[in-house]
């Protein structure tokens, strides 16, 4: 599927589709890695599941998922859905080892469960179905 290498000087090329909202909906846009360890410590006291999409502005298939991202996190309100972008926090995302965008990170407890790199529509659903199959949801 769909994925962007990690472009080490990021250029502003002048292309007008930087205005694609990448964080709405119940999406937590983390532009430093103390907001970062606030978010997973936060989600760790409140037996939430994190998913982290790394992604830039700059990346065709993360504009393309941006707004599918965003709809998920509407659904489903018992995982906690972060958006970091690749170039504010470059060292940080090196440290994590990420060779293209999007990448998304799945987090429990503050660690690393599950991750998957690219576009990918049906997996990422596929992946969060099978988080919240075993998570009960709030019945009224």
């Amino acid at each position: 599927m769909g994925n962007c290498l990690h472009r080490e000087n990021n250029t502003d090329d002048g292309d007008s589709d930087h205005h694609v909202d990448f964080a709405s909906g119940n999406v937590q846009l983390i532009t430093t890695k103390e907001s970062w360890d606030q978010h997973l410590k936060q989600a760790s006291r409140d037996s939430k599941i994190v998913i982290a999409n790394f992604s830039a502005t700059w990346c065709g298939p993360c504009k393309m998922i941006a707004p599918y991202y965003c709809d998920l996190s509407e659904k489903h309100s018992s995982i906690m859905f972060l958006l970091v972008d690749v170039d504010e926090l470059a060292d940080f995302s090196t440290s994590l080892d990420i060779k293209a965008t999007p990448t998304f990170f799945f987090f429990k407890d503050g660690k690393e469960f599950d991750k998957l790199v690219g576009a990918n529509k049906p997996e990422l659903e596929k992946k969060i179905a099978a988080i919240t199959d075993g998570v009960p949801q709030f019945q009224p």
